[in-house]
């Protein structure tokens, strides 16, 4: 009688295996230091973007003030500098003054950003010209200073805004917005066509990006100008010029730091462009008003440069138009350069598994 159990001769043997054995696979659970690694270096890479976020913030908001505010007095060098020594015994280094000839170089330096504000004490009611595009906070500070000034000569102060913000832009903070929502939306870019699209070539990589960057810029531009919400008066096609130009710095960024660090790059970017870039943008304060160490961050970051090219548009008479534009096109000629030179830099072959947005994107991302 045969044993309906008992595998026939010639047959493959089978390895019974006990209910609580498990294969030994990559989604096996890792032991030792390994397992270590995994559960806390997340912890702690999370940890320290967090402390440099907060640290950078605290840094350049928790007490602004101004340092070397750049603002002119009509008048004689004697007399400016007599203004500089009375706004120095207020708030020491402040201020940093400028004599001006007469009343015209002075509303012609404040309108095209050179100066915060100038001072005119000719004439019983001396003027302040100021910039009201620059935020109601600088606003705040000129007016102040330079009213405790005209007191102390007995007389009252004449505020006369040359450049006022947009009626409709009561807060100052439309052309931050502007610019930083398509650094964010870059910087998403930069991570995303990894995850969502591994198996694309160098070349089609760069066209996607071409593409979100050409489509953001036109989306902006329509969104803030006459067609959408019309709070920023600057020309359509430069606002949609210059955002491009920004989202493409982020993403080609971003896309070279993941593609070159992994998982590691995302932070690096993330505390490049969305801490730093922000914090010293000069979206809600001037860089005047930021740290020693931080205001240079504001003519290199893509954000800074954005948002000074932006005002130069809708305000100042093109002001940091011509440098913003060479930064970030600096910004996108070598980071797509550095990205196209990567070791290995190529789509996935087809029999390899492409990642998903729940799942392991080293394949990608090493």
């Amino acid at each position: 009688m045969v044993n309906p159990t008992r595998t026939p001769p010639g047959s493959p043997r089978r390895v019974e295996q006990s209910p609580d054995s498990h294969p030994q696979d990559a989604s096996a659970p890792r032991a030792g230091l390994a397992a270590a690694a995994a559960m806390f270096v997340p912890v702690a890479f999370a940890l320290v973007i967090g402390a440099i976020f907060i640290s950078v913030y605290l840094a350049s908001f928790h007490a602004p003030r101004p340092h070397d505010l750049p603002v002119g007095v009509v008048g004689s060098t004697a007399g400016a500098a007599q203004v500089g020594a009375r706004l120095s015994a207020q708030q020491p280094g402040a201020f940093q003054i400028r004599a001006l000839a007469d009343a015209a170089s002075a509303r012609s330096a404040v309108k095209h950003g050179d100066l915060f504000a100038a001072y005119v004490p000719a004439g019983d009611v001396p003027q302040l010209l100021y910039a009201g595009a620059h935020g109601s906070s600088v606003t705040s500070v000129v007016t102040t200073a330079f009213t405790d000034v005209a007191r102390a000569g007995g007389r009252p102060l004449e505020a006369v805004d040359v450049v006022p913000a947009s009626p409709r832009d009561t807060r100052g903070l439309v052309v931050f917005y502007t610019t930083f929502g398509l650094v964010m939306a870059g910087y998403l870019f930069g991570i995303m066509t990894f995850q969502l699209a591994p198996r694309i070539t160098v070349a089609q990589r760069l066209v996607s990006l071409a593409t979100f960057s050409a489509l953001g810029g036109l989306t902006i531009a329509l969104v803030v100008g006459r067609t959408g919400f019309d709070v920023l008066p600057a020309p359509f096609l430069g606002v949609a010029g210059v955002v491009a130009l920004v989202a493409a710095a982020v993403g080609a960024s971003t896309m070279l730091l993941v593609r070159g660090l992994g998982v590691a790059g995302s932070g690096i970017g993330a505390v490049v462009f969305m801490i730093l870039g922000n914090a010293t943008s000069g979206g809600s304060l001037p860089p005047d008003f930021l740290p020693a160490w931080l205001q240079p961050l504001s003519s290199v970051l893509p954000v800074g440069v954005g948002v000074r090219a932006i005002n130069g548009l809708a305000y100042f008479q093109h002001d940091g138009l011509g440098s913003g534009i060479a930064v970030l096109c600096g910004w996108i000629f070598v980071a797509t350069g550095l990205f196209c030179a990567l070791p290995g830099n190529k789509a996935l072959p087809d029999n390899k598994k492409a990642p998903t947005t729940q799942g392991d994107t080293s394949d990608v991302l090493h």
